[in-house]
């Protein structure tokens, strides 16, 4: 059955979000929330509780730190008996390598943002194109899962920004170009996708925020007119 809801929620601000030399010394799966942090994933539980009401959930969880102490936070708001939940890794974060000083984080910002952020892959790590094609893998185990009959009718992904987007991207089809105008979701957003009940398709209730994109980045050797983004 078909969730008539499909909720992510990005994890709260964590260690590596207000000091980015912590990944030198720290392993991404290991940062934790900081205490700001930890109060954003509370106040998104009780949006998501107000969303939700008392209809059941299922929880998809990235199995890094801060995502699962951001789904405990979450779950706090509801009584056990109305949700379940799954660790996933295929929700994790892009990765980013080993460890790695401020210095060469900033190189490689540097030179993802002249490249471009889908195509850019990191050293050890992932570009944004192999997050896509691990999202597309979880999604045909997600469609599995909602085939039973007594599947909840909302869904919940606790995920990363790039994560979070790269879901956006896969499930409404947007090429890459549109993906690139998308800015992160901050620490604690919820987005939400509904299900319109007329067409049995899912639409972004939450609107995104954007940025804009040099006009050479749209297929500069065609004579047709750059796209318009459907987003």
């Amino acid at each position: 059955m078909k969730p008539k809801r499909i909720i992510l929620i990005r994890h709260g601000e964590s260690e590596g979000n207000i000091d980015r030399s912590t990944y030198a010394v720290k392993p991404d799966y290991k940062l934790v929330l900081t205490e700001s942090g930890k109060q954003q994933a509370f106040e998104a539980g009780e949006k998501l509780k107000e969303i939700t009401g008392e209809e059941r959930i299922m929880f998809y969880v990235s199995p890094l730190w801060r995502t699962r102490m951001t789904f405990e936070y979450l779950a706090q708001h509801y009584n056990p008996s109305m949700f379940t939940w799954k660790e996933d890794p295929r929700l994790r974060e892009q990765e980013w390598g080993h460890f790695r000083d401020l210095k060469a984080n900033i190189e490689i910002d540097d030179e993802r943002n002249k490249f471009g952020t889908f195509y850019y892959r990191i050293k050890d790590g992932e570009s944004c194109a192999d997050v896509y094609d691990r999202i597309s893998d979880f999604m045909h185990s997600m469609y599995r899962d909602f085939e039973k009959t007594t599947f909840p009718p909302n869904v919940v992904l606790v995920t990363h920004g790039m994560t979070l987007r790269m879901f956006l991207m896969r499930w409404f089809q947007w090429t890459v170009e549109e993906f690139e105008t998308l800015r992160n979701p901050k620490n604690g957003d919820i987005v939400v996708m509904e299900m319109d009940e007329a067409t049995k398709k899912y639409k972004l209730v939450t609107k995104l925020k954007r940025k804009k994109i040099p006009a050479d980045d749209y297929y500069p050797w065609s004579i047709v007119a750059p796209p318009v983004p459907r987003i």
